[in-house]
């Protein structure tokens, strides 16, 4: 298997593609800012738990140089008092606890979701370890640009315990996935995928904490990709108002 310390290697690429090649961290000259000129990439996170896959995002945005040119500039919770919360309170993050039990629906909970991101004036939203289902209102009111890390290699194992239900299927390989979000739970476009072996005997924690670090790398990579397609889309609109097509052999949207 891949160490992860090694010094990165350069990716191959087929050359019928005109995408970029990816490598991790990418290099110098291929760093992501959201399209946004120079300016770093704006981070709204959501996050219901322990908040290790948050704190991973912020180090890939702090870690001298920046692995992602972004800032986390608000996490919101819906657990008051989770290990996100206290992570965000530790790094300086500004966090705000949106309680789901006092919200009257999912809609209403989605609601002030947008409006506490859109006040935050966030490009991306990343749901880190949100356990609630979201509501079209907020798939649309990011389109796009709303971000899941999911503890599969999906399209297997959709949804709950996505850990248990692959030692329930007897896989050999599992992984985690990071994807676009859709109407359909777990089923967006694929941003990357990584892969580990399950073991035999393997417990729900053993698999998970075989998962977690490749959670940590890949969610920063994640937001990367889906950035750098935001940005290939506004340049291909630039380009098709211009009479080009960007890029080329590719349609504009």
């Amino acid at each position: 298997m891949e160490r992860w310390d090694m010094e990165p290697r350069p990716a191959l690429s087929d050359p019928s593609d005109h995408w970029p090649s990816i490598q991790w961290p990418l290099p110098p000259q291929a760093a992501v800012g959201g399209g946004q000129g120079d300016r770093p990439l704006r981070l709204g996170v959501m996050a219901s738990g322990a908040g290790s896959n948050f704190e991973a995002l912020v180090e890939a945005t702090r870690r001298p140089p920046p692995a992602l040119q972004a800032e986390v500039v608000l996490l919101v919770v819906n657990n008051p008092g989770c290990g996100a919360q206290q992570r965000a309170e530790r790094l300086g993050v500004p966090c705000q606890l949106l309680d789901h039990r006092l919200q009257p629906s999912r809609a209403a909970l989605d609601a002030v979701l947008i409006a506490a991101f859109d006040q935050a004036r966030v490009d991306l939203v990343v749901m880190a370890g949100w356990m609630r289902i979201v509501t079209p209102s907020l798939i649309n009111a990011f389109p796009q640009r709303l971000v899941n890390l999911h503890p599969s290699l999906l399209p297997s194992f959709r949804g709950l315990d996505a850990v248990g239900q692959a030692l329930a299927a007897g896989v050999t390989l599992s992984g985690c996935t990071v994807h676009l979000v859709s109407e359909t739970v777990d089923a967006g476009r694929i941003l990357v995928q990584a892969a580990v072996p399950v073991l035999p005997g393997d417990s729900r924690e053993q698999l998970a904490a075989r998962i977690r670090p490749l959670e940590h790398r890949l969610l920063p990579l994640g937001v990367c990709l889906a950035a750098q397609a935001l940005d290939w889309r506004a340049r291909g609109r630039r380009a098709a108002g211009a009479g080009r097509q960007w890029p080329p052999g590719r349609p504009s949207d």
